[in-house]
């Protein structure tokens, strides 16, 4: 169950594309704990900070078809190491801005750089699994995980502890910035060793989506309503909901991104003994489990627990439905992911702006257990997703 572990940690290859894969989760970790913060310092209420979250949908939906000609122009790998700098800077614009119009063109940058990154560092670990014939999808994402409870807890109790947001998240983006050009000479061989087929390759570079690529879209749908809700509420859940003390604000998302992260790691060796199908309907059905249970029983230290149950279930959903997109036939490198994103990533970035209207109509635990049943849906439609 851990040899596809060993694999990864012997692959130079394998090791570079996680640590972009881990620095993209601590980025998106880091957002994700000071958005209370940047609710706070405008004065929002839920619908305005929904509405707001549109400017970072808007980023990722615009840029996400450009993303492939970007891909075919610069390589997959040069493509995710730039824009995963870009992309560290644009995540601190929104400590810094002064006014809610500059806050939302910061957002929206910050969008499109995070479209960018995932398109092209999926495609690499896409590439590699090809290559090697190795399985380090489920892995790969599962740094992203662990990247982004890291960047959560830790940002959580530094801004807990009197840091200020704007330095905190600067020097982030500095260590980011520099990663990203010392992972250049480990990371851009993958694209030298494939130039020769991507020239060659033919298919759409952005189409449509076939009768099994809306399949895997509206599963992701699903699967990223979930991830986009924990990313952007859960921190607002303890504060409001929950009632937590204020350096805990961060933990239920660090629960989450701690059990995602766990499921991630375990997720190849499982995938390849119960197959991709099978473990999508287990995790729709556990997160479903832990997302009723955060409405229905909102109380410390228990909130913790479902968060945990939550970032189970959903931890192997990305993994299987990005490997599936990546592979369907007749597209070109990269389009399959970018297609599927564009509408996928809806969910992720949109549901969150639709759980501000809910909230504000009725109340937060009714919009996450709304959730709750569209992963009841995803747990008796997985059966459909083939690898």
């Amino acid at each position: 169950m851990i040899g596809h572990l060993i694999t990864y940690a012997r692959s130079r290859s394998s090791r570079t594309i996680g640590l972009v894969f881990a620095a993209q989760g601590v980025l998106f970790g880091t957002w994700a704990a000071m958005i209370p913060l940047v609710k706070q310092k405008f004065g929002l209420d839920e619908a305005e900070l929904g509405l707001l979250l549109l400017s970072l949908q808007g980023g990722v939906l615009i840029m996400n078809p450009f993303s492939v000609p970007v891909l075919h122009r610069l390589g997959a790998p040069a493509a995710a190491l730039i824009s995963l700098a870009l992309t560290a800077g644009f995540f601190t614009l929104p400590m810094l801005a002064p006014d809610i119009i500059t806050l939302g063109i910061a957002l929206f940058l910050a969008g499109a750089g995070f479209a960018t990154v995932n398109v092209a560092i999926n495609t690499c670990a896409s590439m590699l699994e090809i290559r090697d014939k190795i399985r380090i999808m489920s892995t790969s994402h599962g740094l992203w995980s662990a990247g982004a409870m890291t960047g959560s807890a830790l940002t959580s109790l530094a801004t807990g502890l009197g840091l200020g947001a704007a330095w905190w998240s600067a020097g982030l983006a500095l260590l980011v910035g520099a990663l990203s050009w010392l992972l250049k000479p480990d990371l851009l061989p993958l694209d030298n060793r494939q130039k020769h087929e991507r020239k060659a390759q033919g298919g759409q570079k952005f189409a449509w989506p076939s009768s099994a690529l809306w399949i895997i879209i509206l599963l992701s749908l699903c699967t990223n309503i979930t991830e986009g809700t924990m990313a952007d509420w859960s921190a607002v859940f303890l504060r409001e909901v929950v009632h937590s003390e204020e350096y805990a604000v961060g933990w239920g998302f660090s629960a989450y991104a701690f059990c995602m992260a766990a499921g991630r790691f375990f997720g190849d060796g499982l995938i390849a003994n119960f197959g991709a199908a099978k473990m999508l309907r287990v995790g729709g059905a556990v997160a479903a489990l832990g997302l009723l249970l955060l409405s229905f029983v909102p109380v410390m230290p228990f909130a913790l627990l479902w968060f945990a149950l939550v970032g189970a279930g959903v931890s192997l959903g990305a993994p299987i439905l990005y490997a599936a997109a990546a592979k369907v036939p007749g597209m070109a490198e990269g389009a399959g992911l970018a297609t599927m994103n564009t509408f996928a990533m809806v969910g992720f970035f949109g549901g969150p702006v639709l759980i501000g209207f809910i909230a504000k109509a009725w109340n937060l635990p009714v919009a996450f257990a709304l959730i709750g049943l569209a992963a009841v849906w995803w747990a008796w439609k997985a059966v459909k997703v083939e690898q």
